[in-house]
């Protein structure tokens, strides 16, 4: 079985990105996931693609959220991968 991946792209002084950090890491100490966090600010292909999106949340490289998470639904999509994969 394939460790779920989640993404999220971001950048600092973005208090939408500090909340949604807390969700996923929250939800994190309950399902396993490898949790990768990339500053968009430090590659000017992601900054222009993401930079009014963010943050923006992939699973598995695929965008699951942006601007907010829900954690109930971020609980389903990780469930979903954990048994489909």
């Amino acid at each position: 079985m394939r460790k779920i991946e989640v993404k999220i792209y971001s950048k600092g002084d973005c208090c939408l990105c500090d909340v949604v950090k807390k969700v996923v890491k929250k939800v994190q100490r309950n399902l396993s996931f490898e949790l990768i966090e990339v500053d968009i600010t430090t590659d000017k292909k992601l900054l222009e693609e993401y930079e009014s999106e963010i943050p923006v949340v992939f699973i598995n490289d695929r965008k699951a959220f942006k601007y907010r998470v829900n954690e109930v639904e971020f609980k389903k999509k990780l469930e979903w991968y954990q048994k489909n994969n």
